[in-house]
């Protein structure tokens, strides 16, 4: 036994460590795991998989598994079909559910290989995110990220567990009647919350916080910050999670981020810092006013400026602008502050050193996380690198600001639509090449479908509206 194990070792990339294969061969020997799920994401942000026997495991390793790319959105062409998943062994977990009372699954998260280059995929989200985390490192830095993702949860009729919806009086039937940090009664979801936060501990999360949010039925639970990889696998996974865990109270969770017209829509604040090789916050400056160093609000300063094209990729449906509106708490006007939430960036109060970080507020759950914050961090980056200049903070309420006012200050908005965002995001050469040739062509070819898509469609609104009245 001991010589075909050092056999596979010696098969294994050097991208996968020996030793963290051996403990997952190990683990799933010992959790008598039955079936591994084989994850990726394709460039919408949607969660793939394939499911192996749990004897593959070792093979799965050694020789990746192969599949048709061309059958992904956004990946290839039919004739250029072939790809190759390779598992990462540092995210190995157990799913905290079963298939069946007797089938135990775990899932591993795989980068993508070109197998007529034998090279990373360029297409592949997590490829591309590897690519803006090694540009972050030539400059001497490590990235981390801590999302605060929202979610609703509705009620499901026996119809709705095969993919209807109960509606009631026009509008979808709510799971409980709570508001912010409001608890039981009124949060009759607080146990579900419950066990979704038991599954997340299961597969390794820390969790930091969780409660009820503004809206009826929307909620929020938010993980331990982390380094920016592992932060975007957590989303994705997260979501498979909360929507699993919730229809097994037959409750529907959605990552819609405006489900409802004229309440407040779900958003995912996302915090950013970076940190240098000696563990160092490079964020931090004792003597600032603010506790940001120079670097941070060069960081900040490139976020800011590159604000418009970054809406694309982190509000990337064209729900996500019925959320971007002002007056439901979400941010729509390009400035930063440390003491008012109507700004597109804050700097949250920071009781160490090591806690000084920025929050960007526009996203939302819907994104493709690994896009998201690759756009993010290059953003940033090209503030630091042509040392971007950091405008004041805006201590006001900018919802207050008349147009003359916000021009005075020279506050700038946010994309109205997608397909003004998608604009933004084709003019915008930073942005584009934080997702490369080919996922940035896929993603504006495929928005572009969506808003055009849209554009043609007839809402229930208009037809209430205009039907017996014209």
């Amino acid at each position: 036994m001991e010589s075909v194990r050092s056999d596979r070792r010696r098969k294994m990339t050097s991208a996968n460590s020996e030793a963290e294969v051996e403990d997952v061969l190990e683990q799933i020997d010992e959790e008598d795991v039955d079936f591994l799920r084989l994850q990726f994401t394709d460039i919408l942000g949607t969660v793939k998989n394939v499911s192996i026997p749990a004897e593959q495991a070792a093979k799965a390793f050694e020789e990746g598994i192969y599949f048709d790319g061309s059958s992904i959105d956004g990946f290839v062409r039919i004739q250029e079909s072939d790809m190759r998943l390779e598992p990462d062994p540092a995210t190995f977990a157990i799913l905290p559910w079963r298939d069946s009372d007797e089938v135990r699954t775990a899932r591993l998260i795989c980068d993508v290989q070109d197998t007529s280059t034998n090279a990373p995929f360029t297409g592949d989200p997590r490829g591309v995110l590897r690519s803006a985390i090694d540009r972050a490192a030539d400059l001497g830095y490590t990235v981390n990220a801590g999302p605060e993702p929202e979610f609703f949860l509705f009620r499901e009729t026996p119809e709705g567990k095969e993919g209807v919806l109960e509606y009631s009086n026009g509008s979808f039937s709510h799971s409980d009647n709570g508001g912010y940090f409001d608890l039981a009664p009124k949060d009759l979801a607080q146990d579900v919350r419950g066990d979704i936060i038991y599954g997340l501990d299961e597969m390794g999360f820390e969790v930091e916080a969780s409660h009820h949010e503004v809206a009826q039925s929307q909620h929020e639970i938010d993980f331990k910050y982390d380094d920016i990889l592992t932060t975007a696998d957590n989303v994705a996974t997260f979501r498979a999670v909360v929507r699993a865990i919730a229809a097994q109270h037959d409750l529907h969770a959605t990552f819609m981020p405006k489900p409802i017209p004229r309440i407040n829509g779900s958003g995912m604040h996302t915090h950013l810092s970076l940190f240098e090789d000696d563990g160092t916050n490079a964020f931090h400056d004792d003597d600032d006013e603010f506790n940001l160093s120079d670097t941070a609000k060069q960081f900040l300063a490139g976020i800011l400026e590159h604000a418009p094209a970054i809406t694309a990729v982190a509000n990337p449906t064209v729900n996500s602008y019925k959320r971007l509106v002002p007056g439901y708490e979400a941010p729509v006007y390009v400035a930063w502050s440390d003491v008012n939430r109507s700004a597109l960036v804050r700097k949250p109060a920071a009781r160490v050193p090591a806690a000084s970080r920025i929050e960007l507020r526009s996203p939302d759950p819907s994104c493709n996380p690994y896009l998201a914050f690759a756009a993010m961090i290059h953003a940033g980056l090209d503030g630091i690198e042509n040392d971007l200049e950091c405008p004041d903070p805006v201590r006001e309420n900018i919802y207050d600001f008349d147009e003359d006012k916000r021009e005075e200050y020279g506050i700038d908005t946010l994309p109205e639509n997608l397909g003004q965002a998608v604009d933004a995001l084709e003019e915008d050469e930073v942005v584009m090449d934080a997702l490369g040739p080919h996922t940035g062509e896929k993603f504006v070819e495929a928005k572009r479908q969506e808003y055009k898509d849209y554009l043609v469609s007839v809402s229930e609104w208009e037809l209430d509206r205009y039907l017996e009245t014209f």
